[in-house]
């Protein structure tokens, strides 16, 4: 007598459950971290949960928050600028001097205009010329770095009746905060609801099927360039009017800060991932540590030091998160 065959379930329903299974958020391990600096600092200091210590931090990061959100575009494109930090003192620069010369407004129109002269060479070389973007943004980081230092004779220039940075229109919270949430909304939005930011993960994911499918490479990558020197625009007039002067020194390290929380917010620099939000989380983190870090009484280099280890931990996760995509 022949045994009569029947199908079995337990490769279908294997397969049901496999595709069911829950899936933890990549930016999961980013809140656990966060919530677990939180918690450490809360214990170390007792002002550390204080609204005004919170508004604190949201204040320190909201400079550096405008720099990262034109990172992320770039960086999900494959492409970097390391100019961010000296463009944010050649702009305070340009505003500080012809404020007295050409009053408020015509300053502002110059220091907008300078931030994207910054962006549109940058973009030039990149797109056209064809030079490294690594390369590119070195370069000009250290010729408007210098340029500043020179122009400026490297000493700090006083601005009055430009401190709209200061005004807290409620909850004490003050305007660089609200200009950062829109910033980071804005490119949020652009990237999620946009032909445009739909370019960006393409051209950042396969820049040579994005080319062959006639997405304009050149034409996006030059628009997030403009992009940049456009938040750099906007961070130099915040730094200038939250601090009332501006110097040659002005904006140092602010590119380490803003590429740090980029990276530690899941962007790749293989390109074609990355999130505005996990950007944020990524400045919250640097943000959280350094003023922890303050209220402890450590050093301020010590804090140099953790925003470098930082660095490294987030390339080293995104190399190791690329080589499992790759072996699957």
């Amino acid at each position: 007598m022949s045994e009569t065959l029947t199908p079995t379930t337990a490769a279908p329903k294997s397969d049901v459950i496999a595709r069911r299974r829950f899936k933890v958020p990549e930016t999961a391990a980013l809140v656990v971290f966060l919530i677990a600096e939180v918690i450490f600092f809360s214990f170390s200091s007792r002002f550390f949960l204080s609204w005004d210590n919170v508004i604190n931090i949201v204040t320190a990061l909201s400079v550096t928050g405008i720099l990262a959100a034109g990172a992320t575009i770039l960086l999900i494109g494959g492409q970097f600028d390391l100019s961010i930090g000296s463009g944010v003192a050649w702009v305070g620069l340009t505003f500080a001097l012809l404020n007295p010369v050409i009053g408020t407004a015509g300053a502002v129109s110059a220091a907008v205009l300078s931030g994207l002269i910054i962006g549109i060479l940058n973009g030039f070389l990149v797109t056209v010329v064809g030079v490294n973007a690594l390369i590119t943004t070195l370069g000009t980081m250290a010729i408007f770095r210098g340029l500043t230092l020179s122009i400026g004779e490297g000493q700090s220039i006083g601005v009055t009746g430009f401190d709209w940075a200061l005004i807290r229109p409620f909850l004490n919270i003050p305007l660089p905060v609200i200009v950062f949430v829109i910033v980071a909304s804005l490119v949020a939005l652009l990237l999620r609801n946009t032909v445009y930011g739909r370019s960006i993960y393409a051209i950042g994911a396969n820049p040579s099927a994005a080319r062959l499918v006639g997405l304009g490479s050149k034409r996006n990558i030059f628009i997030a360039f403009l992009i940049s020197g456009l938040c750099m625009a906007l961070a130099g007039l915040t730094s200038v009017s939250q601090l009332g002067a501006t110097s040659g020194t002005t904006g140092l390290g602010l590119e380490l800060a803003a590429i740090t929380a980029v990276i530690l917010g899941g962007t790749s620099l293989a390109g074609g991932v990355g999130s505005v939000s996990g950007t944020v989380l990524g400045l919250l983190i640097v943000a959280v540590l350094g003023n922890g870090m303050t209220l402890m009484n450590i050093n301020s280099s010590w804090q140099q030091v953790a925003t470098g280890a930082l660095l490294i931990l987030a390339v080293s996760f995104d190399r190791l998160r690329q080589t499992v995509l790759r072996s699957r």
